[in-house]
């Protein structure tokens, strides 16, 4: 890593205990526990991921969000969207290193309270920003009321021009979609999924759904990441949030 840099010792697991329901499920359903089990060796191979790519140079792209943005649910790691988004990027000449903060579990406010201190802590300017994250604060009812009033803070710390994923439609996540859809700072990324494409927990996406994904934010990245000026819109985003934590 850059001597320059300071200690690079972020985790990408969910320091929450998990809930005695959860606990069960995953001892008693095969496929929950089957899938519950990529937690830590993925979060480990992002954790090695990261370090190489703070000791490298070249365009950043950091990924913001929860177990989605770690590939839980496919058959391997680098079957997650990510990886495979980031080798469709190089067969279209646009090589980024990637900073993954993403964590199993993370809600809106993990994001906002843990993710983001990580990425200013480390001083660098991403080029490229993604964000996936809220299916997780659908679980309890006291996060689902918030969530609104959760992603309208988030929408406002990210960097300026950050790709966040939607979910068009009914519900709290269709809210949310149109909140990101009106916000002027972000570039909104509407997801699909097709019949079926869900992994044997019956909850993570599965191969194919994380194909799509890749494939639904390949353009995107790549338009973002050939966009001059980011590196001052990121320092306009970092110094707003110092503010705002400041005066907390």
């Amino acid at each position: 890593m850059d001597s320059a840099l300071p200690p690079f010792e972020y985790e990408n697991l969910n320091h929450r205990r998990p809930r005695p329901l959860s606990i069960a499920l995953r001892r008693t359903v095969p496929g929950i526990g089957r899938v519950a089990a990529q937690t830590r060796p993925y979060a480990q191979w992002w954790r090695e991921r990261n370090l190489e790519a703070l000791a490298a140079d070249g365009p950043l792209w950091v990924v913001l969000g929860d177990s989605m943005s770690q590939g839980i649910g496919a058959s391997a790691v680098e079957h997650g969207w990510v990886p495979r988004a980031a080798a469709a990027l190089r067969d279209r000449g646009i090589g980024v290193r990637i900073l993954n903060l993403s964590f199993s579990g993370a809600r809106t406010h993990d994001v906002i309270e843990r993710q983001l201190p990580a990425l200013d802590a480390l001083g660098l300017d991403p080029q490229v920003t993604t964000v996936m994250v809220g299916s997780n604060d659908l679980l309890r009812r006291s996060l689902r009321r918030e969530l609104l009033a959760a992603s309208e803070d988030l929408l406002d710390l990210v960097p300026r021009g950050s790709l966040v994923a939607t979910t068009p439609g009914s519900g709290r996540l269709g809210e949310v979609a149109a909140l990101v859809e009106r916000h002027p700072g972000v570039v909104p990324v509407p997801l699909t999924f097709g019949a079926g494409e869900v992994a044997e927990d019956r909850f993570h996406p599965n191969d194919d759904a994380y194909a799509r994904l890749a494939r639904t934010f390949v353009s995107p990245i790549a338009a973002r990441a050939k966009t001059p000026g980011w590196s001052s819109a990121y320092r306009r985003a970092a110094a707003a949030r110092a503010v705002r934590g400041g005066s907390a």
